[in-house]
């Protein structure tokens, strides 16, 4: 009902007034209310009053448009965080404040999660732009005092950390708007004190173990970012 609904708000194209910007934004409105996995190319044409063979002439397939999108997602990501973000003389900061804005980011907008980082094929673009940003990144952190390959394992731990913890939040989002019921394995772990004391120590003061959460975020983030803090110490020492 409300796909035939916002469907009768739009007027009948023209013969020949579709263009590549109009398919992408249609699928961006499209997908926030069926998801990147409902997305197709008949109910795009639908949505966007046209036959679906004016989509295909563009984009002979999804993953084309899914690229497209992708594309369009890296940039409004590279707006969203702007760059450079990481200042030499200030690099634990800015590098923990980018994580933490790059977790947020993701984390409020799911169909940029679901094209970025859960959808692995990226387009030869969006490849070099990311390419072209960790390059711009691991050349500040080199000039903190760290190696090439040090600076490179940096930043790679970081940015696998924010998506691991976005990702894993937005799997568990999914299944639940599947089924409604759905649980993580974390939410299925059995804690007694006369069992695990420790454990129910822990917990009982609001620790989650391997949830997603604020918290274990920033203690992973606090470790890798206090072993790049060692290597440069250890470099500034005669």
């Amino acid at each position: 009902m409300a796909e035939r609904s916002s469907a009768g708000k739009r007027q009948r194209r023209e013969r020949g007034s579709l263009n590549p910007d109009d398919i992408i934004d249609g699928a961006f409105e499209l997908a926030e209310r069926v998801s990147i996995d409902g997305l197709s190319m008949p109910l795009l044409g639908r949505h966007l009053q046209v036959g679906v063979t004016s989509i295909y002439w563009y984009f002979r397939k999804k993953d084309d448009l899914l690229n497209a999108m992708t594309d369009r997602a890296l940039r409004l990501q590279v707006y969203a965080i702007p760059y450079p973000f990481v200042e030499t003389a200030n690099w634990r900061e800015t590098l923990a404040n980018h994580a933490r804005t790059m977790r947020h980011t993701f984390l409020a907008n799911p169909i940029l999660c679901d094209l970025i980082l859960i959808r692995s094929a990226l387009s030869q673009h969006a490849s070099r732009i990311g390419a072209e940003q960790v390059e711009r990144t691991v050349a500040r952190l080199v000039d903190t005092g760290l190696t090439a390959a040090e600076a490179f394992d940096l930043y790679s731990a970081i940015n696998l950390h924010v998506r691991g913890s976005v990702v894993l939040q937005r799997l568990y989002d999914k299944n639940g708007d599947s089924d409604g019921e759905a649980r993580a394995y974390y939410d299925s772990i059995l804690i007694a004190p006369d069992t695990t004391p420790l454990l129910a120590e822990a917990m009982s003061n609001g620790l989650r173990a391997g949830t997603p959460d604020d918290h274990n975020f920033e203690f992973g983030l606090h470790c890798i970012l206090d072993r790049a803090s060692r290597l440069i110490e250890t470099r500034s020492v005669p």
